[in-house]
């Protein structure tokens, strides 16, 4: 099936068709980290822009070494030092870098529904790079991956995130994608961290670390994000770690096979174990890996389905 979006704004609109066309696309820019020459010409001549407006080493370090192995020209923009701090605004920012010809403007914002504005408003692609709380669609991608590489299938696991789904648009990304491949979702953590309403969304809440592992064949650990909280949503550090840490004897009650995951960075000792986090399940570093390829695809497809809509407007003309 061909992917005919424009943009990549999260994967809530994205049907199971469609999120299976990204991840069939995934494999062969993987194989390119196996050659001696990491580089594919697909995007020669086109410019993809990294505008983030929320800190991110990670993720914005993945889309530039996915862009330039596509052969694209990156430029970052660091918001601190540009024109957004003298009060441009985003939709003037946007048609400012339109007009030096951006073909993908990747953004993280920390206002929800940001990419979806400059969408709506800009010829160019918007991928959408985590907005406030709402989601972080290429980091769902690349867990959604990781996992098919590993079970070589979604359907039917049993998959447990856990932690802070209040505040992680990671968490809100992996329910959407992993529900529509067909995975059964728990999530655990705080009731203070839980979202009331998730239960529509067809996951099933638990709120015991040792009663939501039982049987699981994955378990994303999700990080506590203290910068994002406006008031203090747990008693203590200590208590969460004697509730909810991810350690080596909580992880027998799993299936023997599990998958670790995490999406970065870790807070070792809090929400996850040294001993855990460094086990021969944990797909942690692959999830990086991975990260990057699903990226390439992301980019690639974007840049096919405009190709695409260029010719249809002008044999339409």
């Amino acid at each position: 099936m061909p992917f005919n979006r424009k943009d990549l704004l999260g994967l809530e609109d994205l049907d199971k068709k469609e999120i299976q066309t990204i991840i069939d696309s995934v494999k062969p820019f993987k194989s390119l980290f196996t050659r001696s020459i990491k580089k594919a010409p697909a995007l020669i001549g086109k410019t993809v822009v990294n505008l983030f407006y929320e800190p991110s080493t990670r993720t914005r370090t993945s889309f530039e070494i996915a862009a330039k192995r596509l052969s694209a020209d990156v430029v970052n923009i660091a918001t601190a030092t540009s024109s957004v701090v003298k009060g441009e605004s985003l939709i003037d920012t946007g048609k400012t870098l339109e007009a030096m010809k951006a073909d993908i403007i990747i953004i993280r914002h920390s206002l929800a529904g940001t990419p979806e504005i400059l969408a709506k408003n800009l010829n160019a692609s918007i991928i959408n790079a985590g907005d406030g709380f709402h989601e972080h669609p290429t980091q769902g991608l690349l867990d959604l991956y990781t996992i098919y590489e590993k079970k070589k299938k979604i359907e039917g696991l049993k998959i447990l995130l856990v932690g802070d789904i209040l505040h992680s648009r990671v968490a809100k990304s992996n329910i959407w994608a992993l529900t529509k491949m067909g995975a059964k979702l728990r999530v655990v953590g705080p009731p203070t961290l839980i979202p009331k309403n998730i239960t529509d969304l067809g996951v099933e809440i638990f709120y015991d670390l040792d009663k939501a592992i039982k049987g699981v064949d994955v378990v994303n650990i999700l990080r506590i994000q203290m910068e994002r909280q406006q008031e203090n949503l747990f008693p203590s550090v200590h208590e969460y770690v004697e509730l909810y840490q991810v350690t080596s004897e909580r992880l027998a009650n799993a299936k023997p096979d599990v998958l670790i995951m995490h999406p970065g960075p870790m807070n070792r000792g809090i929400e996850i174990s040294s001993s855990v986090a460094d086990s021969p399940s944990a797909v942690i570093n692959e999830q990086v890996t991975n990260g990057i390829a699903v990226r390439m695809a992301v980019l690639y497809l974007l840049a096919a389905a405009r190709i695409k809509q260029g010719k249809k407007h002008v044999n339409s003309n």
